[in-house]
């Protein structure tokens, strides 16, 4: 749920000392969404069910949109990969990995 970009790469806000971030860009969830549009990965977040309680939500997003700038068309595989280090207890991952690869295919212009 730590998860930050800072200057476009993943990293886990809490391992990151304040004086490491400074002058540095850093993006977080309340970051995503211009204005009241939601980003593609948190409509389909809400469209797949992929959240429940919502403590891992921000986690996972803030990872899939890392990914989706490195890689916009990535596999299975790959989603997984990269949310490996997010942990869910309520959904299991499968709608998580869903949602993540039918916003890729939107943001690709696939959908």
């Amino acid at each position: 749920a730590c998860s930050v970009l800072l200057d476009g790469r993943l990293v886990s806000s809490c391992l990151v000392l304040g004086v490491e971030a400074e002058g540095r860009k850093i993006e977080t969830i309340e970051g995503m969404a211009a204005g009241e549009e939601l980003h593609p990965l948190q409509r389909k977040f809400l469209e797949h069910a992929a959240l429940q309680c919502g403590y891992c939500t921000p986690g996972f997003l803030v990872a899939s949109k890392a990914l989706l700038e490195k890689n916009p068309d990535p596999t299975e595989e790959e989603v997984r990969y990269w949310l490996a280090g997010n942990l869910c207890r309520c959904t299991g991952y499968d709608k998580i990995v869903r949602a993540v690869l039918d916003a890729a295919a939107e943001m690709r212009g696939a959908a």
